[in-house]
Formats: C-alpha cells, sequence, structure tokens
C-alpha cells in the first residue's frame, strides 16, 4: 500500500463511535490524509454515545477532536461528485467504522444508494483494501452470510472485539486495541497495546 495516498474513512449508525472518533485522530496524526463521510445515523450514535455534536452540512473535524484539519476532506454523504466515488480516484485503502448491518449488507449486494456504500464498492470492483469493522451482538444468520459475502469480494471484516491478553486498565485501552488492529491492516506503524509475545 503506497503510503502517500489517502485513505478513506467512513463512519455508520452502529454502536462503537469511540472506536471510529480515535481511528480518525490516529490516521491523521500518522500524517495521511483522510477523506471522511459520515452516515446521518452516525451522527445521532456520536451524540448518544461521545456528547459530541456533529454538523453533516457544515463539518468542522475539530468537533471529532482532530487537531490537523487540512488532513481531513470531509464529503456528504449523499455526494455522488465526490472524488472517492469513481475508480479513477487513488486512495490506499477505505474503513467503514463502525459499519452497522444495513451498510454490509447493502456492500455485500452491490446497492449504492449514499457515498459510504458506492465507495466501499469502488474498493471492491478495484481491489483495493476495504476493512468493515461490524458492532453487533449476538449475529443472525444473514448477518453472517453478509460477513461472508463481503470477505469472498475481498473486504476484511474486522469485528470490534478486543482482546484481554493485553492487560486492558481502561475503556481507552478497549478501543486501541481495535484501532490498532485496523491500523495493522492498513500498514500504519503504531503503538497502541502490547503485542502478543
Amino acid at each position: 500500500m503506497d503510503a502517500d495516498l489517502p485513505l478513506v474513512m467512513a463512519m455508520t449508525g452502529a454502536s462503537g463511535a469511540p472506536i471510529a472518533v480515535r481511528l480518525l485522530n490516529v490516521l491523521v496524526a500518522s500524517g495521511r490524509t483522510v477523506h471522511l463521510t459520515i452516515s446521518p445515523s452516525a451522527v445521532q450514535v456520536i451524540r448518544e454515545e461521545m456528547d459530541l455534536e456533529v454538523s453533516l452540512s457544515r463539518f468542522e473535524p475539530s468537533s471529532l477532536g482532530v487537531t490537523n484539519p487540512d488532513r481531513v476532506v470531509y464529503h456528504h454523504s449523499s455526494d455522488f461528485k465526490a472524488g472517492i466515488a469513481s475508480g479513477s480516484f487513488r486512495t490506499g485503502g477505505m474503513v467503514v467504522a463502525p459499519c452497522s448491518m444495513s451498510t454490509l449488507a447493502s456492500i455485500a449486494h452491490g446497492i449504492t444508494t449514499n457515498l459510504i456504500t458506492r465507495a466501499a464498492d469502488v474498493h471492491l470492483k478495484e481491489r483495493r483494501k476495504l476493512i468493515l469493522i461490524p458492532r453487533e451482538t449476538p449475529l443472525s444468520l444473514v448477518h453472517l452470510e453478509n460477513m461472508t459475502a463481503v470477505t469472498r469480494a475481498g473486504a476484511v471484516v474486522l469485528p470490534a472485539m478486543p482482546g484481554w491478553y493485553h492487560r486492558p486498565k481502561t475503556i481507552e485501552d478497549l478501543v486501541d486495541f481495535v484501532v490498532s488492529r485496523i491500523c495493522d491492516q492498513l500498514n500504519i506503524p503504531n503503538e497502541l497495546m502490547n503485542r502478543w509475545g
């Protein structure tokens, strides 16, 4: 993966907003440019889980704690004119964090009704890294079959399931475990957790 290429990140309406916000900040801190799109449902979850107010019409990276706003390029989730809607726009990969089961189902079946699912579809067709972070429990057979379908299509399903071998002491430790594993998939060096061995 080319470290000079921008990354694409989408936030959808599943629980797990702290993972998404932490990931965005870690990606920006690593020096990467992030093309960000956020679903309306994600805004509600961010408010409920983190007491943060995010405007989709006048998005400010600082609303998610980003201290280097020049590294974030925001696209409204209904903007199909955005570069990330086209395969000719080169990227170093895409992450959907958290990934709602509705978004997962759309990606699994090639349904592109918004910029999030269109960008994900582009990453699959261009054979680029696509990482989906579902956060749901229990999982139905429909969920599992959709995860199998996206995996067969080339995506990585990385559930928001923290490990315990690093002896977490805080919620932030659990969040960082998942964020670290996402960064590993993107080949972004990080020391967010104590690794096994």
